[in-house]
């Protein structure tokens, strides 16, 4: 069912204090890092610009990502049609200078106004419009950060807040300092484990949930099996344990009732993984807007036409054992260092 028409998106508000946004966002991590380099600048900028037209309107980054590259990379494209979209970026998760395979985790006062001048600096904007914290830090009281960032939307430089990777704890705290627009957690087919805590504290909040991976980091689209054995070396997912071995052998073989879907709506798996994440809002009663990232534009084409596929109940019956099946977990063993300590 992949088009190139540019039906708009409908439009849904990021929880109850958010803005409006197309129903399908854009993660931009990969045009710069992560996925192996980028070898055609011209097709990535292309790619955002069609995502635009086919009424994607959020746009999802975040200043560790290619260490502040991604922010610049996509600078042009956000200043070009700063009222025509929601910019999202991120603060407090950093690598560390001394070992890329350290993250530094940061949620003091002080580095988040510093983080949040860097972004607007590297994007060209006054104003941020969803203003996440990356991850948490455990050593800072969350009622801090929340209120640190609180002070951001007062004095201008932010517009609304979100989270990503919280507790369903963490979530309320928060909330109770400042409003919270969304909540960033990976959830796809592969990954579902937030629907036990967070998601029924988000439709409580009146918080919208933002599912990054929605995708399974492209597992789910059949377009590789052995991560080690296929993509490059610099390819993130050559780290992550549910993509090589057996565990890739494993979870290859959980893609058949999707791809029987597929073949039976003329569609890709990458559409029927897409709507099912996006028939998660009608089911749980809450916003959900996936943010799937691509280089191409035919890639958005797909992606944005899986919105208008509804996948009836004995379809997303088919697809409902698959998460408690898949094997290894769904982050590499990274050391993070809490409040940037080495």
């Amino acid at each position: 069912m992949s088009d190139s028409t540019a039906t708009p998106l409908t439009q849904v508000r990021l929880g109850t204090t958010g803005p409006e946004v197309g129903a399908q966002g854009f993660g931009c991590m990969g045009l710069s890092e992560t996925y192996g380099p980028t070898t055609d600048v011209v097709e990535a900028r292309a790619t955002l610009e069609r995502a635009l037209e086919l009424g994607v309107t959020l746009f999802d980054t975040a200043d560790v990502y290619g260490d502040g590259e991604n922010e610049k990379f996509i600078a042009p494209f956000v200043q070009a049609h700063r009222d025509e979209i929601v910019l999202a970026t991120k603060f407090g998760l950093g690598v560390s200078p001394a070992d890329a395979a350290r993250r530094t985790i940061r949620n003091d006062r002080a580095y988040l106004r510093a983080c949040v001048e860097g972004s607007l600096t590297r994007l060209g904007v006054d104003v941020i419009d969803l203003y996440y914290m990356h991850r948490r830090d455990v050593s800072v009281p969350i009622e801090e950060t929340a209120g640190a960032m609180a002070e951001l939307v007062a004095e201008g430089k932010v517009k609304h807040l979100g989270l990503s990777e919280v507790t369903a704890g963490e979530l309320r705290a928060a909330q109770a300092v400042h409003p919270i627009a969304a909540v960033q957690s990976e959830w796809s087919l592969f990954s579902r484990d937030i629907e036990e805590r967070i998601v029924p504290a988000a439709v409580e909040l009146g918080v919208a949930l933002v599912p990054y991976s929605p995708l399974g980091r492209g597992f789910l689209t059949g377009s590789f099996v052995n991560a080690e054995q296929e993509l490059g070396e610099d390819d993130f997912r050559r780290r992550q344990p549910r993509f090589n071995g057996p565990n890739a052998r494993a979870n290859a073989a959980l893609l058949e009732p999707v791809r029987k879907i597929a073949e039976g709506r003329n569609a890709t798996l990458g559409q029927v993984a897409l709507a099912w994440a996006q028939q998660r809002s009608a089911i749980h009663g809450l916003s959900v807007v996936p943010i799937p990232g691509t280089r191409s534009r035919a890639r958005v084409e797909e992606n944005t036409a899986a919105t208008r596929l509804v996948l009836t109940d004995s379809e997303l019956d088919l697809l409902e054992p698959i998460a408690g099946r898949v094997a290894g977990g769904r982050s590499a063993d990274l050391t993070f260092v809490s409040a940037g300590r080495e």
